[in-house]
């Protein structure tokens, strides 16, 4: 059997499949008539278009010159609690419907999906590239000789065939009518109920598959995994109803009462997801896969979560083939300990002011939020993790342990102290968020945050020594090294791409990527696969959380020497500043981590009064919403991407 690439190459060799196009070539997928977004049942794009007689090539690169400032990437919308949110800049705001192309949608398309994916529209089916193979697959039957004939190949997961448009579904019968989001009080219901009614049409047409030797891989839904034994080998081949993808919920894709992000496919309250009409969101996805296989080295998975994962594997993967490198085999779990901190091991930061004072307020015009940049893909690359079985310390061992030069990654058991006692910044929040004003409290900390914890207040940290700390039990791990640098390097290198060529598609796509496995560090539930249970790591996404909260500090002690100006709040990576006319707070530097400024905007005399008059917490919070414009204070994860 001839693999895809080779038929989609040398249009001469292909033979019939069912209406094969003779000059595969000929035809190419191109982006016309975007309209504006239509949702019913779910965000699904209603009706078909046809094929342009002269679409005969991939649209040319976007014109530099049309290409909008800025490197800062818009929120994902939602992720797990703790996680990082991001706010937009210009280039990815929300945008109403549109009626011309959108940048991205105009970039070229690579053939790098070509062999591992097909696209499959109501009116026929192409490669990922562009070349149109077939007619329409309108049985199952076609359904099964198309995926035989392609002989796709995985690329860091299961290959993939992707039906676009209800047209496509509704060829195969795979259609649902689960109502309006109107007539129900709980979206929740409606997209379960939808889930449930796909999963039942798609398993009641699925013999003709079974048939032939194909097997399910879990119950079937907007994505349908088939697997069959070819010898000793196994095919599998991962079905996607792109209509359908909001009826899948995790924490990827954040329902929270309306839809949020998906995926590869993107957000449609971003202004991100494909367009509307079958043939240009075809190409548009197309590209996707394309991008993301150049840049990833892999298909996308289910979830951006899936594909940071698979991004790790195939980098795990080289390393146990060459002997280089670090490679991580069993999963991280919590140790059995007493007194775990509820929620997060290390929480995100969450301070507000409760009031200002005239130095505050002293010739100020501005309101300024400064983030980091990438600031969870930064301190990835940068920290070196602990892998194998911990060793439990207790009393004084701990306690020497915790005393090293540079103490073994871990977790320790700490108390610590009445921040009221030391002389602290009164105009930052307490060292860590555990930390209480008038009492000690005893918790668990990592690696990070010992160290953290002892530095220097000049530097962010709080200046004690380990006893003052108390350390009375730890588990320290036997090895440690940068496990996610070359992780690290490709999403690093992928987002750059994405940035210099405006694809904000992509750019937050990646963004999710790594945001959505970090937070999946800590659910088991998520890697119960014995191939997958590697990825469990709750104390690295800990680790991640500390770091990027004592840069923050560091940062923020640095900018009121510098400025005598000190933040008004701070969530997770982001601080709030009033500042003058001409005052600058922000990193030159472009690498990730450094602070770049994610919204800003002029006082009036009335927002000015606001922070003047604010005598609680709520007033301030109230005064920075007003500043920034009704809704403008949302839940913001990591910004300056």
């Amino acid at each position: 059997m001839e693999s895809l690439g080779s038929a989609m190459n040398t249009p001469g060799d292909q033979f019939a499949l069912f209406d094969v196009e003779t000059e595969p070539h000929s035809n190419q997928i191109k982006p016309d008539g975007v309209g504006s977004a239509t949702t019913v049942d779910g965000p699904s794009r209603l009706g078909s278009a046809t094929l342009p007689d002269d679409a005969t090539s991939a649209p040319p690169a976007a014109d530099p010159a049309t290409r909008e400032p800025g490197d800062q990437q818009a929120s994902e919308g939602a992720g797990a609690v703790g996680e990082e949110t991001s706010t937009a800049d210009a280039s990815d705001q929300p945008t109403a419907p549109h009626t011309e192309h959108k940048r991205w949608e105009a970039l070229p398309t690579g053939s790098a999906a070509d062999g591992h994916a097909i696209i499959v529209t109501a009116e026929a089916t192409y490669t990922p590239s562009g070349a149109k193979l077939t007619g329409p697959v309108d049985s199952i039957e076609k359904l099964d000789k198309l995926i035989q004939w392609a002989a796709l190949q995985p690329l860091g997961v299961p290959a993939q065939v992707w039906l676009v448009g209800t047209g496509a579904c509704e060829l195969l019968g795979w259609t649902i009518n689960p109502g309006s989001e109107y007539d129900v009080d709980d979206l929740e219901k409606l997209r379960i109920r939808a889930a449930e009614s796909l999963g039942l049409v798609i398993t009641a047409s699925l013999p003709p598959l079974i048939t032939t030797g194909w097997e399910l891989r879990g119950d079937p839904g907007h994505v349908v995994h088939l697997s069959r034994a070819i010898g000793k080998a196994t095919q599998m081949v991962d079905i996607i109803l792109e209509p359908y993808v909001w009826t899948y919920w995790n924490k990827d894709f954040g329902w929270h009462g309306r839809i949020g992000d998906m995926g590869i496919l993107g957000n449609p309250t971003a202004g991100t997801y494909l367009p509307d009409d079958d043939l240009p969101a075809a190409r548009e996805l197309g590209r996707r896969l394309a991008w993301t296989a150049q840049h990833l080295g892999v298909l996308p998975g289910p979830t951006p979560a899936r594909t940071g994962a698979a991004v790790l594997d195939k980098i795990r993967r080289e390393r146990t083939r060459t002997g280089k490198g670090i490679v991580v085999t069993t999963a991280g779990a919590v140790p059995p300990i007493h007194g775990a901190p509820d929620g997060d091991f290390e929480p995100a930061a969450g301070w507000i002011r409760d009031h200002l004072d005239s130095d505050d307020l002293d010739d100020v015009s501005q309101i300024v939020t400064i983030d980091q940049r990438a600031a969870y893909l930064a301190s990835a690359g940068m920290l070196e993790f602990g892998y194998g079985k911990p060793r439990q310390l207790l009393g004084v061992d701990a306690a020497d342990a915790a005393s090293a030069d540079k103490p073994a990654f871990g977790i320790w058991h700490v108390t610590l102290p009445a921040g009221g006692q030391y002389a602290l910044p009164e105009k930052l929040p307490l060292p860590h968020p555990e930390m209480l004003t008038d009492q000690p409290v005893t918790t668990w900390v990592t690696t990070v945050s010992l160290e953290g914890l002892c530095a220097p207040i000049v530097d962010g940290g709080m200046g004690l020594d380990i006893d003052d700390l108390a350390v009375t039990e730890a588990w320290v791990y036997p090895e440690r090294g940068r496990a996610l640098d070359k992780w690290a390097k490709v999403l690093r290198e992928a987002r750059a791409v994405a940035a210099e060529t405006g694809d904000a598609a992509m750019k937050r796509f990646i963004g999710a990527c790594y945001k959505g496995y970090v937070g999946r560090m800590t659910r088991p539930e998520m890697w119960t696969a014995t191939r997958m249970q590697h990825h469990h790591q709750p104390i690295w996404r800990a680790a991640i959380m500390a770091h990027c909260r004592w840069r923050g500090r560091r940062v923020a002690m640095r900018i009121a020497r510098d400025t005598g100006r000190w933040p008004i709040r701070t969530m997770t990576d982001s601080w709030v500043y009033l500042l003058g006319d001409r005052q600058t707070i922000a990193d030159e530097s472009e690498a990730l981590g450094k602070m770049v400024v994610e919204k800003h905007t002029a006082l009036t005399d009335e927002t000015l009064l606001a922070f003047a008059a604010a005598e609680s917490a709520r007033d301030v919070r109230l005064a920075i919403a007003a500043a920034y414009g009704v809704g403008a204070e949302s839940d913001d994860d990591e910004t300056g991407e």
